[in-house]
């Protein structure tokens, strides 16, 4: 799979790259020491930031840049970059802080960047996995045809559920009408509803009633046989929401929260030459 390829882009490149930056931050934090000690303000301190700063800029121009269609350049080495070069930005900034945090902006600017950098990793691992579970889940089918094909066991089932007793027509009526697919965010960001009615129904059909007549064995066992294939249109239909869900939703959380480290930067570093 093609994105795959941005962690061995060019033979490693920005892994090496990064490697290199981050072995030479840590030998200079360690074998130069300032008169002042480890911190922001220091020349060390300030050389990091420098860096830190840079590094945000750069990595948020990516975010413009991709969107750009006339952009020059291989997208795969940007993203290959953005991954490496976020990596060594943690590392960066935690030595430009030289340890020192408190309830201040100095310290929201670098708790805000370690968000968008995790959130940044799970970005890429849900377009790396979630396309492909997709593919598995639906196969050649789509969210619309599914719900199409529900709806058609639902009418059914509620046909047979009706030659049934009153126990196993409640069970089935109840999973027909309080079953919910993707009702609210949360809903679709967690793929499942708690005790839904359509698994509720297929473990009470799972158990035969002793009473039912010969004619309602069968029928029986032909509404069980519908609820089970039911339950699974209904899951991978879930899942399909999901899935799209989860890759929406980090967008939407990685790209405010970079436009809030900017903002925090700027404020961290009016701070820094005017207050200090």
């Amino acid at each position: 799979m093609q994105r795959s390829n941005i962690f061995i882009y060019k033979n490693y490149l920005f892994f090496k790259i990064a490697v290199v930056i981050i072995l030479a931050a840590f030998a200079a934090f360690l074998f130069y020491e300032p008169a002042v000690g480890h911190y922001g303000g220091s020349p060390l301190g300030y050389c990091f930031g420098t860096i830190s700063a840079g590094m945000v800029l750069w990595m948020a121009w990516y975010g413009v840049r991709k969107r750009r269609y006339r952009s020059n350049g291989s997208t795969q080495g940007w993203l290959s970059a953005h991954i490496y070069l976020g990596t060594a930005l943690t590392v960066i900034a935690t030595l430009h802080s030289g340890f020192h945090f408190g309830v201040n902006v100095h310290t929201l600017a670098y708790a805000i960047l370690l968000i968008v950098v995790v959130s940044g990793f799970f970005g890429n691992y849900a377009y790396m996995i979630y396309p492909r579970l997709m593919t598995e889940n639906m196969g050649e089918d789509n969210l619309d045809g599914l719900l199409l094909r529900i709806a058609e066991t639902d009418k059914l089932a509620r046909q047979i559920a009706l030659m049934m007793p009153d126990e196993i027509n409640n069970a089935v009526m109840r999973a027909c009408r309080e079953t919910s697919i993707g009702v609210g965010l949360l809903e679709q960001l967690r793929g499942f509803q708690p005790d839904c009615p359509s698994a509720m129904a297929v473990q009470q059909l799972a158990v035969v009633d002793n009473d039912l007549s010969p004619d309602q064995r069968k029928l029986h066992h032909e509404l069980y046989s519908i609820m089970v294939r039911r339950q699974t249109l209904v899951k991978r239909a879930r899942q399909d929401l999901m899935f799209r869900a989860r890759l929406g939703f980090w967008l939407y959380f990685h790209v405010p929260f970079t436009i809030a480290l900017l903002m925090a930067m700027v404020a961290h570093i009016i701070a820094v030459f005017v207050y200090w």
